[in-house]
């Protein structure tokens, strides 16, 4: 289970980075954190600006909705999604992650 965490602003989605993957996408669940693939690299925040993206898009949420809080340079990080609750994030999720 995607372990999320409720927070005055909205919530806090922990996300597990998979950079330099052929398919783009939430992919599935590791270790309490949403699994997102991206083909950009780990390198100048290009991973972290291309998951920013796929959040946005998945979620309906405008980009300023969307910060990185944690972990720029690691695999496992925090994002704060602004005015999210952590149950329609988890609908959200589990739809997106039924569909595939």
């Amino acid at each position: 289970m995607i372990d999320i965490v409720a927070c005055a602003e909205g919530c806090i989605l922990p996300v597990r980075a998979q950079p330099g993957a052929r398919r783009c996408g939430i992919v599935g669940e590791h270790n309490g954190a949403v699994k997102i693939a991206v083909s950009a690299p780990a390198e100048k925040g290009k991973a972290n600006d291309a998951i920013q993206e796929i959040l946005c898009a998945q979620l309906g949420l405008k980009r300023s909705h969307v910060q990185l809080l944690a972990g720029p340079t690691s695999r496992d990080k925090r994002f704060l999604l602004r005015d999210m609750t952590p149950a329609a994030v988890l609908h959200t999720l589990r739809t997106v992650l039924e569909g595939e």
